[in-house]
């Protein structure tokens, strides 16, 4: 489970609120949009989560290629063999 501190919480609960106000015509209380929370943060958080860290692991391999790449770049030629 995904847990956020108290102004992070009140942020998203807000959101919740408006977003179901807004595009599905209803008006959810503070207890119904925090269950909505914490739904979407036991269930399907971690596939949000995972999903960042895959993207993280690319820039990062992507980032090791440039360096890797600029450290051979550096290398002097010398008569003996890799």
């Amino acid at each position: 489970m995904i847990t956020f501190s108290d102004g992070e919480k009140e942020v998203l609960v807000h959101k919740i609120k408006r977003y179901f106000d807004q595009e599905m015509d209803q008006d959810l209380g503070q207890f119904e949009a925090e269950s909505v929370l914490d739904f979407f943060s036991t269930e399907v958080g971690s596939y949000f989560y995972n999903r960042g860290l895959l993207d993280a692991q690319a820039i990062l391999a992507e980032r090791l290629d440039v360096v890797q790449d600029a450290i051979y770049e550096l290398e002097k030629p010398t008569t003996f063999s890799k």
